[in-house]
């Protein structure tokens, strides 16, 4: 007798498939930022791109969101589904927040912090790229938690540089304004690496509950 082996129901692909592309367009957003304050350069015009690729990736988000309220059986829990693609909409939202501030308040030029925690999230949004795709495969999840891992310890490093940038801002910085329009700022881009790291935690609670 036969065995048949099925694939994966076409509903379940299409989640993978879109929170594949909801990562692709973070990686892409986040690169976008770090090309912005490394070079420094027409800052409206990449500002304006670094908004329609958060605007991309509401519209996976959305896609998401209305896919698992019509699908009955999904690929893990439903709560981890929302909370996924949640997370990871939100490192694009913070992203374009950050950028959209330089922009709005006329910053002369990135500073050092600024610089480095862009890379930050830059190398999170890459290691998130590399872990969704394992989620298709139950054997690929403990895999999966070596991303988890790198994530969070890029998310320690953010946190250090954070703390010293304020404390150079408070220290060094004269003027009131350039301490609002910095603060904001910086709040942005630690905020962002702090929901890669949400990602990370979601991605492995799924791993240990399916591997």
């Amino acid at each position: 007798m036969k065995i048949f082996k099925f694939n994966l129901a076409p509903q379940e692909k299409r989640f993978f498939q879109l929170f594949e592309a909801s990562a692709n367009n973070m990686v892409d957003t986040a690169q976008a930022l770090k090309d912005m304050v490394s070079t420094w350069e027409s800052i409206d015009l990449r500002a304006e791109h670094i908004s329609d690729l958060e605007h991309k990736g509401d519209s996976i988000t959305h896609e998401i969101i209305a896919l698992l309220h019509r699908t009955f059986v999904t690929p893990f829990d439903r709560e981890d589904i929302n909370m996924l693609a949640q997370t990871m909409d939100d490192v694009a939202d913070l992203i374009h927040s950050a950028a959209d501030d330089m922009d709005l308040y006329r910053v002369d030029e990135p500073t050092r912090q600024s610089l480095e925690l862009a890379d930050i999230i830059l190398k999170g949004s890459i290691e998130i790229q590399k872990a969704v795709p394992l989620l298709r495969r139950r054997s690929d999840l403990k895999e999966m938690l070596k991303h988890c891992v790198e994530i969070n310890r890029l998310e320690n490093v953010a946190d250090r540089v954070y703390r010293q940038a304020l404390a150079e801002l408070f220290n060094e910085e004269t003027e009131p304004i350039q301490v609002i329009k910095w603060r904001e700022i910086y709040q942005h881009l630690e905020t962002a690496t702090d929901r890669c790291e949400d990602v990370a935690n979601v991605l492995e609670g799924v791993a240990l509950k399916h591997a």
